[in-house]
C-alpha cells in the first residue's frame, strides 16, 4: 500500500521533529576523524542501514562508515 505523502505535518510548537523524520532513527554515519561524524543516510531499519553499509563500504572501501542509532537529534525541544 502507498503512503500518502500529501498530508501536512503537524505545527506544533513542542514538535520541532515531525513523526515522519523519526520513523528514520538508523543512520549512516562517515568518520572523518575522532570527533567528527558526517551522516550519509537515514533509514527506518538496522537491516536496511546493515545492507547499505555493506554497498557503501564495496566502493569506497578506503573511507569508515559507522552505523548509528540517532535517537535525540539536536532540533529536540523539550
Amino acid at each position: 500500500m502507498p503512503q500518502n505523502t500529501d498530508s501536512q505535518e503537524s505545527k506544533s510548537e513542542n514538535q520541532a521533529i515531525t513523526y515522519k523524520n523519526r520513523l528514520n532513527a538508523w543512520a549512516i554515519a562517515r568518520l572523518l576523524s575522532d570527533t567528527e561524524k558526517v551522516i550519509v543516510a537515514r533509514f527506518r531499519s538496522r537491516s536496511d542501514a546493515d545492507g547499505y553499509l555493506q554497498h557503501l563500504s564495496q566502493i569506497s572501501p578506503n573511507t569508515t562508515f559507522q552505523i548509528v542509532f540517532d535517537c535525540q537529534r539536536e532540533e529536540v525541544v523539550v
